[in-house]
């Protein structure tokens, strides 16, 4: 028996990532000119501080050409600031400059009460469960 696409869990969570990511997108794009990667990269730095490059693909499973892009991006924007290595001169350390973490806290706030938005929308129970699951899932395939 052939599995519906509509049952294959990929396909459910492809779907439901891009619904919510869509409905989260007007508050990086439209006040800050950001594309769905630049608002990943600066959540990284926002929330963890000093990383490079190659950090952020690994914590965030994007592909190095897209963080690129979006460093790019976010330096011209004047968000994120880049600084060579001194103990390996092949990499940036990329950190927010004061706009990029006042931009940062703005949509810390935002992102905050839009997860609150979710939680009402399916209730406190599942949406636990849900995140449960999901970090679960993540971190059986890490």
């Amino acid at each position: 028996m052939k599995p519906e696409i509509s049952d294959f869990l990929p396909y459910l969570l492809n779907q439901a990532a891009e619904l919510v990511s869509r409905d989260f997108q007007p508050f990086y794009k439209d006040r800050y000119g950001m594309l769905r990667t630049e608002w990943r990269v600066l959540f990284h730095l926002g929330h963890h501080g000093e990383m490079t490059a190659k950090q952020i693909c690994e914590q965030a499973s994007i592909h190095k050409t897209k963080v690129s892009r979006a460093v790019t991006a976010l330096e011209k924007k004047r968000f994120l600031r880049r600084e060579t290595l001194e103990d390996d001169r092949r990499f940036e350390a990329l950190s927010l400059t004061p706009a990029g973490k006042a931009a940062f806290d703005s949509l810390a706030v935002e992102a905050a009460a839009f997860d609150a938005s979710l939680e009402d929308m399916v209730g406190q129970d599942d949406f636990e469960a849900l995140k449960r699951m999901l970090n679960h899932l993540i971190a059986k395939k890490s």
